[in-house]
């Protein structure tokens, strides 16, 4: 079967199984949060996603409350903010359907936290234009805090300071990082230790074969260390996040060894896919143009994912950062596989004409088993481990990660070990009695392919 063909299938596949993915999956996210809200006349606004435990709180603090009418009929009980589940919120619109509700604020099924009625009540001359409410969460779950407008003519602008936290029993500390996302910045550093001990084992494997040793293996120790700072610094953010609600500078840190990691990953592949120290010392020039669009293309995916985390989900252009986010995401997963398919192909037609089928078998052999392992690769981190995500209580999230993370390393380690540095390499030791069985090969291939 030629591999060409069996890509094309697996690429349609996979970008279907994204999308859906992309549109199941929401992200959370845990930090003390200010957002402005300027004249907006949504009926439900969303701010933050947090999984509270039994010991949960919501501190809210809004000021510079101001309505596009002040009139005195208005019904000021159909504005207000509230918790929702997935569940609930989907048998809230059940009800606004049918019409058991008008507002989803009148839902028995929700977590009314404040509506804007009770101004009125807080102040002695007028309405009030700011109030704080610190709310208990006595059901345990994953809950979304959202604003609510049921009064269609009215245009809101306020401050709104959100800190969603647990308390922990004994110690009375707050977490600020979410039920299913408290023991990650234990697992980060974890990874990060495990990313230190694979570059010290492939260090040690460049000093002792340092005079077979290319460019490629040099830029893979890179590669590794990139990934392991990226680690350390989602793991102090983390930490931070979980004590204080803000990450205190390492969010940048993070952001940008997040950048130089997705490029030299993904360059990395591309550079492998060509053949590149291995089979020969420069790029072509289409080689060259997928290299010049996967690099600016990890630039806008990294815009997009800082907007994302530093805006949340209230942002009225978040929606759209996240599908260019899953559009650029696509692309580069797409565009790394055609190097990996043009070696496949110039290595078939050369194992025809030069008269070294045999090393030329061997070479196809491994590309084919390269392009296999990162088509699963990218299947599994950008698919499998959302859908995962979906299938998991909120308590267990961080086992997503955990899932992602051990894909990735052995990636990396099969990565290493199948174009490690060999003296002898044994895809290019092959004696005669193997290339006669080699060239027999190719003409059975070509038969069955035809």
């Amino acid at each position: 079967m030629a591999i060409s063909g069996f890509g094309r299938g697996v690429a349609v596949y996979f970008i279907l199984q994204l999308v859906v993915a992309a549109v199941m999956i929401s992200p959370a996210t845990a930090e003390i949060r200010e957002t402005k809200v300027i004249s907006d006349a949504r009926t439900i606004i969303p701010f933050d996603e947090f999984g509270f435990t039994h010991t949960g709180f919501l501190e809210l603090n809004v000021s510079g409350i101001s309505l596009s009418d002040t009139g005195a009929g208005l019904d000021l009980s159909q504005l207000g903010f509230f918790l929702s589940t997935l569940d609930a919120w989907i048998h809230v619109l059940q009800q606004i359907q049918e019409l058991d509700v008008t507002c989803a604020l009148q839902s028995d099924l929700l977590e009314v936290v404040y509506t804007f009625d009770r101004l009125q009540a807080a102040s002695s001359n007028g309405r009030a234009t700011s109030f704080s409410s610190l709310f208990n969460v006595t059901k345990p779950g994953q809950y979304t805090l959202l604003f609510a407008n049921c009064l269609p003519q009215i245009r809101v602008s306020m401050s709104v300071h959100s800190a969603m936290y647990n308390v922990e029993p004994r110690s009375g500390r707050r977490v600020y990082l979410s039920a299913g996302s408290a023991v990650l910045p234990f697992v980060y550093f974890i990874f990060f230790l495990a990313y230190c001990g694979l570059a010290a084992l492939w260090i040690s494997v460049l000093v002792r074969k340092r005079l077979t040793a290319y460019r490629i293996h040099y830029f893979m120790l890179a590669v590794v260390i990139l990934k392991a700072l990226n680690l350390v610094c989602e793991a102090e953010d983390k930490s931070y996040i979980e004590r204080t609600g803000s990450a205190h500078g390492w969010d940048v840190l993070f952001y940008i060894f997040s950048f130089l990691k997705g490029i030299s990953l993904f360059t990395l592949i591309v550079l492998i896919g060509t053949g590149w120290s291995f089979l020969k010392p420069y790029l072509h020039g289409k080689e060259k143009k997928v290299l010049m669009i996967v690099i600016p293309l990890q630039v806008v995916a990294n815009i997009a994912q800082v907007v994302l985390d530093e805006s949340g989900p209230y942002a009225r252009n978040w929606v759209t950062w996240r599908q260019v986010f899953l559009l650029v995401d696509v692309i580069c997963c797409c565009a790394i596989l055609f190097p990996i398919v043009w070696s496949i192909k110039n290595l078939r037609e050369a194992a025809r004409t030069d008269g070294k089928a045999a090393i030329n078998l061997m070479k196809l052999t491994l590309f084919r088993q390269y392009y296999v392992v990162v088509i699963c690769y990218i299947y599994f981190t950008r698919v499998a481990v959302y859908v995962l995500a979906t299938i998991t209580s909120y308590r267990y999230l961080w086992t997503t990660v955990v899932a992602g993370e051990l894909a990735t390393i052995a990636f990396y380690i099969f990565t290493g070990y199948k174009f490690r540095p060999e003296v002898h390499n044994p895809y290019f030791v092959i004696d005669d009695e193997e290339e006669e069985a080699a060239s027999q090969a190719f003409k059975l291939e070509d038969e069955f392919e035809l």
